[in-house]
């Protein structure tokens, strides 16, 4: 009966949201564009797909009605249940194993699908959520068979999804973000800000049950390693054998991804760890390895694009080549699908051979060139982005003295090293420094002469552990503040930059003048599709008298003339605190808004299908899991302000703070009547002083130095928080019960990130402060009204096994 309800509400939902469809999918291809009824196709497969996969899966969950004999199906499903026991009980290396692949799987997950399904790039902290919500459930539903189908159909859907190569289903799946972008605030490149409910249901109906499908998918992962928890003989031992593991699993994965390795060798690891965990259940160990093959296989179907596709530690890159005659003129780099950058070739003597390319737009006015029209043979330049090498190539060509060119992704410097045709990155002039543009214009003592922001926009390159993106921190009024100081007092600073809403223009505009204390000159570069140049909006300020003097040149001044006079509208100036560059102004953006009630309500249908029940919340647990998560996102944000938002960054911070929760189990282990008073006080005291102490106050010139004083401050919360956590674990006789109340707990925390948005980053300490108190308050009444539950009482099938291990 539970499954049969699950299913017609499940079809009800997608009759309700393919009505929702047909509107607005006819608003996105208005006027009888081709492939119109194909798209409609293609998104009433993919909603019907993912909601029967989805359905499906909710079903292994609900028990046989008494005396009904299993069908075909059920049969064989129940031969991929089993049994921790079954793989030989409790086993320190079993733990270990588990627990490794649990983080290396939920990493894997937050790239993959933020890569491929572009919408999530945007809002990466859903897919964290997603996995913390499944590992949460299955924690709760440890004392229950596991059933591996609740990872492999999910996945072998998500995979299908991603590469089934259906022409229109890859012109859908990449036009996600613009339904979700024309209901926003956000500005989403190259998506207009128009709100359309339609749209936004589309979007919706895709998102949704892709999350419940990510949640299903870990699941099982939780169920193990809850069990593994709880029949430890050490709880303690046992809980940090279980965070070193999954720090080594974010080890491994980053190795990966420096090695620039693609998704294949990421699941390609997945399975072979899988396969090792269940070694000793035979039928399992070669289902789950032939499951891993098959979806092996659907990776490497193509798209039917064309390009190289290569993984970057940062992003999904494509490079095509352009030719004419055989010859290739021009090479164009796309980031998840979407347009990044070009390799030009401007040098005189191509210039001199195809007059054609420059018939539009000729060389001396290409954007690459136009900064040295106000500064001629500057001596020294920094090029901030300086991407594949096409800046770096024009400061050359304009006679600069030495080149520094800043870059990130280390796999784009090689590619602009081995493909750009004027060899930029060869020159003896040019420096390559590795490092976020943020980081080096904080920590330099350079001077320069011309500073050139070169399209320094990431466009979905995020951190894969906040929601902040790369670029956020390069144009605040702090970053600027600190890039003028490495300006001579003679030099030129040159902001380039995409711009495609009046809003975004007001606020670079606003940023520069209250920096520089004058006006910007702006200047709006051609661009079309036949030209060989690249648009967008210049922003020139820095010295007044040198850029007074360059426009004295009749050329230059009608060049400005024809090119000047662009549309911009105030927005607020981003900061440090408040570092969200596309967004117009502070606040809770509807697509935000809307998809997180959606993904709530969902949250609450994904607890009933499985037999959760909010009674079953620890809310000790909840809130303790609530508040670490925000404290873990305003600590990676600030160490990455501190450092650089750079993958080697993220991951020592995050290996740091698992550190110092194995410290607090060392604490609790040595020392087991600390009292939670203390770990609370401590809690408070050190989030009141992060919250008092300036950022700018750890920006000592020693590195070490930075380093101490800010783990000091930023991090420490989280040792006392680790002291509470396992204080109250070992109080509850670690039951799996209460770690899925606490990762339930992170998952809202991980919602609740979104308010910085609104209210911003310094903000999610006093939303931390405050669930902290709310975990305070709910284990006093707990212990007042001697709630302390037996491991039995949190199974769902509602018999009470186990001895009691209440406080």
């Amino acid at each position: 009966m539970g499954v049969k309800f699950a299913t017609k509400s499940n079809i009800s939902c997608s009759g309700i949201f393919l009505c929702f469809s047909g509107s607005a999918l006819a608003q996105q291809a208005s006027g009888g564009a081709p492939g119109e009824w194909s798209l409609h196709a293609a998104f009433g497969a993919v909603v019907v797909g993912l909601i029967l996969a989805n359905a499906y899966v909710v079903g292994l969950f609900h028990a046989k009605p008494p005396g009904e004999s299993p069908g075909v199906l059920a049969r064989l499903a129940e031969k991929w249940e089993f049994s921790p026991q079954g793989l030989g009980g409790f086993s320190w290396r079993q733990l270990a194993l588990w627990s490794l692949l649990a983080l290396f799987f939920e990493l894997l997950m937050i790239r993959w699908i933020s890569s491929e399904i572009r919408v999530f790039a945007y809002f990466k902290n859903f897919v964290l959520i997603a996995c913390f919500l499944g590992f949460g459930l299955g924690c709760y539903m440890s004392r229950r068979r596991v059933n591996l189908l609740t990872m492999v159909v999910p996945l072998l859907t998500l995979a299908l999804v991603v590469k089934l190569p259906w022409q229109s289903l890859r012109v859908l799946i990449s036009s996600i973000p613009t339904f979700v972008g024309a209901s926003s605030e956000v500005h989403v490149w190259g998506v207009p800000a128009e709100f359309s409910f339609p749209l936004l249901a589309a979007a919706i109906a895709i998102i949704v049950p892709t999350f419940s499908l990510i949640c299903f998918s870990f699941i099982p992962l939780g169920q193990v390693v809850g069990w593994y928890l709880e029949n430890a003989s050490n709880g303690i031992l046992a809980y940090s054998v279980n965070v070193l593991a999954s720090l080594a699993g974010i080890l491994l994965y980053t190795l990966l991804c420096f090695l620039y390795q693609p998704p294949l060798t990421w699941f390609v690891v997945a399975g072979l760890l899988l396969v090792c965990v269940l070694w000793n259940w035979p039928w399992l160990r070669w289902a789950a390895g032939g499951a891993f093959v098959i979806c092996l296989g659907l990776l490497t179907l193509g798209t039917g694009k064309q390009g190289k596709v290569y993984w970057s530690p940062y992003q999904k890159l494509t490079l095509a080549p352009r030719a004419a005659e055989g010859k290739i003129f021009e090479y164009e780099l796309t980031t998840n699908d979407i347009f990044y950058q070009q390799i030009l070739d401007l040098s005189p003597e191509f210039v001199a051979a195809h007059p054609s390319l420059f018939a539009a737009v000729p060389a001396q006015w290409n954007a690459y060139n136009l900064p040295y029209h106000f500064y001629s043979r500057p001596p020294s330049v920094l090029v901030l982005g300086s991407g594949m090498g096409n800046d770096v190539a024009a400061a050359l060509r304009n006679g600069a003295g030495q080149v520094t060119a800043v870059e990130i992704d280390p796999l784009i410097l090689k590619l602009g090293e081995k493909y750009h045709f004027e060899k930029p990155y060869s020159s003896p002039r040019v420096r390559q420094v590795q490092d976020d543009a943020r980081s080096y214009v904080q920590n330099s003592r350079d001077r320069f002469d011309l500073i050139v922001f070169s399209l320094l926009d990431s466009h979905t390159t995020s951190s894969h552990y906040t929601n902040i993106r790369i670029d956020n921190y390069v144009y605040t009024l702090e970053a600027l503040q600190a890039s003028k100081r490495l300006l001579n007092a003679d030099g030129v600073f040159v902001v380039k930059f995409q711009v495609d809403t009046p809003w975004i223009a007001g606020r670079l505009y606003g940023l520069l003048q209250t920096v520089f204390g004058h006006a910007p000159l702006q200047i709006e570069s051609e661009n079309s599709m036949v030209s060989y140049t690249t648009g967008g909006r210049f922003f020139i300020t820095g010295s007044e008298p040198r850029i007074a003097q360059a426009i004295q040149d009749p050329q230059l001044a009608a060049y400005l003339g024809a090119h000047g006079g662009m549309k911009m509208t105030p927005a607020t100036l981003t900061t440090d605190n408040w570092p969200y560059f596309y967004q117009h102004e502070p606040g809770l953006p509807v697509s935000v808004i809307v998809i997180s009630v959606a993904l709530v309500l969902l949250c609450w249908v994904l607890l009933r299908d499985t037999g959760t029940t909010l009674r079953s919340l620890q809310w000790h647990f909840f809130f303790l899991g609530a508040g670490f998560m925000l404290l873990e996102a305003q600590i990676v944000s600030k160490m990455a302000l501190l450092f650089g938002t750079t993958w080697l960054v993220n991951s020592v911070v995050i290996a740091g703070l698992l550190l110092l929760i194995v410290g607090a189990n060392l604490l609790v282990q040595f020392f087991p009547r600390i009292p939670a008073s203390i770990g609370y006080a401590g809690i408070f005291l050190t989030l009141l002083a992060s919250y008092l102490i300036p950022l700018e106050k750890f920006f000592y010139p020693s590195l070490w130095a930075k380093a101490l004083s800010s783990t000091l401050v930023l991090c420490m919360p989280v040792l006392f928080a680790g002291i509470v956590f396992i204080r109250s674990f070992a109080e509850q006789g670690f039951r799996a019960d209460s770690l899925g109340s606490n990762l339930m707990g992170a998952m809202i925390g991980g919602m609740l990130e979104s308010m910085s948005l609104w209210t911003g980053i310094r903000s999610l300490l006093a939303i931390a402060a405050l669930l902290y108190v709310a975990s305070w308050i709910a284990l006093s009444l707990e212990r007042s009204f001697g709630r302390g539950r037996t491991k039995g009482e949190s199974d769902f099938t509602g018999d009470l096994v186990g001895a009691s291990h209440g406080t």
